[in-house]
């Protein structure tokens, strides 16, 4: 069973002391996910064995949400538990009620979140983003987290402060404000960093995915192209990063670290089209093997739905080995009856 602590960062003792009197029975139609929730709730085993718990015990712990304009709510934390006491059959459960502006909202939203286990990149660069940007409008308040939610809108002296700057190429803050300000943003990127434990510029480059395409993006998380060499990637133009996609497709390969930088050059410099695409990735890379090529269309329609890149070179490396031990037993099988005729 997932730990409790997986669905809130800050501890049941500090949620209950937020929120112990706003818990309200929710129905669960009414509860509208986060625009632009940056995490996937996916129908894997751990949502079974979350919806198995919510069956025996109910919703532990409560989620949180805040009142719409037009009608009904918007869950800050708790999409897996809406998901699997969707499953279980439930039609309401336990939420805490807050008025939170956007900030807060994006704020407490993230924190909820990071501390899981297993975040896919995409998720962990569009959450940092998403933080920092609620950071950014802020200003000096960029002290705040979900934890400290409850107190914190119970001060009405909380001033914020708007900032004059943005993200640089490399995701980080460009800052032309008086030293106060500044101080304030490098606070906030030192505490995400200390939240999560990634340095400051490793929190960057998770942004710098933000700008990949969709499908680019799919294959980041699926463990077919590597993230130093997604990072590179981000720096193509839209439309190169689709024709970058159609050239990998056609040729089955997918970029080497040093074949993304020259690719990312060849951009820069405005000499990129597909035909240098393809001579860049036609050039063997250091250490290379003899590669089988298989078109994916010809071989996808096998798979279970939802099979990732992992789990099918699994499935196909265990079949060839079950062909091969099929083969030598059969070859075995036809030597002894050939000495058997002999004699």
């Amino acid at each position: 069973m997932k730990k409790k602590e997986e669905l809130y960062s800050c501890s049941q003792h500090d949620h209950n002391a937020m929120a112990e009197t706003d818990i309200k029975m929710v129905p669960i139609a009414d509860l509208h996910d986060f625009e632009g929730y940056p995490f996937k709730v996916e129908n894997d085993m751990a949502l079974f064995e979350l919806m198995q718990s919510i069956e025996k015990e109910g919703v532990i712990v409560p989620a949180l949400a805040r009142p719409r304009a037009e009608g009904g709510y918007e869950l800050i934390a708790g999409h897996r538990r809406k998901a699997a006491s969707k499953w279980a059959g439930l039609d309401v459960m336990p939420v805490v009620i807050r008025e939170l502006d956007d900030n807060q909202a994006v704020i407490a939203m993230v924190d909820s979140n990071l501390q899981r286990e297993h975040l896919k990149p995409s998720e962990k660069a569009f959450a940092y983003k998403m933080k920092l940007d609620a950071m950014k409008r802020q200003g000096a308040r960029t002290d705040l987290t979900f934890c400290q939610v409850g107190e914190k809108l119970e001060n009405p002296t909380l001033q914020t402060h708007s900032l004059a700057g943005g993200y640089d190429a490399d995701g980080k803050w460009m800052l032309l404000q008086d030293k106060s300000v500044e101080d304030a943003i490098i606070r906030s990127n030192q505490s995400l960093a200390m939240q999560t434990g990634e340095s400051q510029r490793q929190i960057s480059r998770y942004i710098r995915l933000t700008n990949l395409i969709p499908k680019l993006l799919d294959m980041v998380d699926d463990g077919k192209i590597a993230f130093t060499i997604a990072v590179e990637l981000s720096y193509l133009t839209e439309e190169q990063q689709y024709e970058l996609y159609e050239v990998m497709d056609m040729e089955q390969c997918t970029p080497s670290l040093s074949q993304a930088n020259r690719i990312k050059r060849m951009s820069q410099y405005g000499e990129l089209d597909m035909d240098v695409m393809f001579l860049i990735l036609e050039q063997e890379k250091p250490n290379q093997r003899e590669q089988i090529k298989l078109r994916a269309d010809a071989v996808e329609k096998y798979f279970p739905e939802g099979y990732t890149h992992k789990q099918k070179t699994a499935l196909i490396e265990q079949l060839l080995k079950e062909w091969h031990e099929k083969q030598q037993l059969d070859k075995t099988k036809g030597i002894g009856t050939s000495r058997g005729k002999v004699r």
